[in-house]
């Protein structure tokens, strides 16, 4: 990235750096304020997130939390237009400027990869960027048990994870994306907005394309996917009933179908599945969602009370039971066929929040205002007399 670094003026602010390292808004000095400086202090603080707005100086989000990037001058529109525009290409400033919306993606050489949205607000430009790590994790290196590994060998059906915004949705695919790719032999396509985590070839070929640069729009190249020979697909998020049809259309005809959805829970996830489809479809499409699911993955990032942030999930593995259950339309009772299926390696939210309470990993506050059943999950504390 080319001239990262310029003044800022009042649209220069006049700085002076006092003792405390601190800027003071009063006699000369101008502070040079430097995009990748900033990328460089996301990787010092561990921050997730860095966000660019006008009328606030850069903060950045570590471990859930916002905090300000300290010695730095409160953001004026140019200076903020100027950051944001020091690292787009000549090609994704047009595309901002036609469309005012941009989902793009860079790397920054020894720092790390990051996938950024550019957006107005009240007529300033404004960016959110997510740090995005050069080497995808394993599942262990990332707490995952390891049914996400049969699940992984299965040779067609839908696997889904999902959660709400910043739960890790992608590195989990991505980990399950790397294990098929060190771990079996095929053809595997992404489609992504953008690409985050980039694949080498291993023991798969993988064909990585990204929405704007490689393909004009998610559903042209949903369209096109299986005239493309694969035999595994990651759908980077299943955001309509398109992307749905196409997703069931896919595992049914035997490839393996990996894909994510903003729902809190697996039960929450089938009935959200079924209510995508007009009335007259939903009993044809639960028969089909009870075939090809292979399992779900619900997880959530909750703070630790050893700093940072502490994996919790939940996992449906769909047996012949679970299948019945779908396509019976009796999702009611999912939950407590995940209580009892430990074997198949199923587990629910409340179980992993009470393993991560009992080891002192997480707050008793925590737990319950995580917990879909705070009332379960505290007669099960009170009962193991923790």
């Amino acid at each position: 990235m080319e001239n990262n670094s310029f003044n800022s003026e009042d649209d220069s602010l006049n700085l002076k750096i006092n003792k405390g390292g601190k800027f003071k808004n009063e006699q000369a000095k101008k502070k040079k304020i430097n995009i990748t400086e900033l990328f460089h202090y996301m990787k010092k603080k561990d921050a997730s997130d860095l966000h660019i707005t006008v009328g606030k100086r850069p903060v950045v989000r570590v471990h859930g939390e916002i905090e300000e990037v300290p010695n730095m001058p409160v953001l004026t529109p140019k200076t903020a237009h100027a950051l944001i525009y020091s690292i787009l290409t000549e090609a994704q400033k047009k595309e901002f400027e036609d469309t005012n919306e941009l989902d793009f993606s860079f790397s920054v050489k020894g720092v790390s990869r990051f996938r950024g949205n550019v957006y107005k607000q009240r007529g300033t430009l404004g960016m959110a960027v997510r740090a995005i790590p050069y080497e995808i994790q394993s599942f262990s290196d990332l707490g995952l048990p390891s049914v996400l590994k049969d699940m992984c060998k299965k040779p067609n059906g839908l696997i889904l994870v999902t959660g709400p915004t910043g739960s890790g949705k992608t590195t989990t695919l991505a980990s399950m994306i790397d294990y098929i790719n060190e771990n079996r032999h095929g053809h595997i396509i992404t489609i992504e907005e953008p690409i985050e985590f980039i694949h080498r070839h291993k023991n798969c070929i993988v064909n990585q394309r990204e929405v704007g640069s490689d393909t004009s729009e998610f559903a042209v190249a949903l369209k096109h996917v299986l005239r493309q020979d694969p035999d595994f697909i990651l759908i980077g998020e299943l955001r309509d009933l398109e992307s749905m049809e196409t997703a069931l259309k896919i595992a049914e005809t035997g490839h393996l179908c990996l894909a994510s959805l903003h729902t809190n829970s697996a039960a929450q996830t089938i009935s959200r599945i079924i209510d995508m489809f007009p009335g007259d479809e939903k009993q044809q499409v639960r028969s089909q969602l009870s075939f090809v699911i292979e399992g779900i993955v619900s997880q959530q990032l909750i703070p630790s009370t050893r700093g940072g942030r502490v994996l919790a999930y939940e996992i449906l593995v769909a047996t012949p039971a679970i299948r019945n259950l779908i396509r019976e339309d009796k999702l009611q009772q999912i939950q407590s066929h995940m209580q009892t299926g430990q074997k198949y390696g199923m587990t629910t939210l409340n179980n992993m929040l009470f393993d991560l309470y009992e080891n002192n990993k997480i707050s008793y506050e925590n737990a319950l205002k995580r917990s879909p059943n705070p009332d379960g999950l505290i007669k099960k504390i009170n009962k193991a007399g923790i």
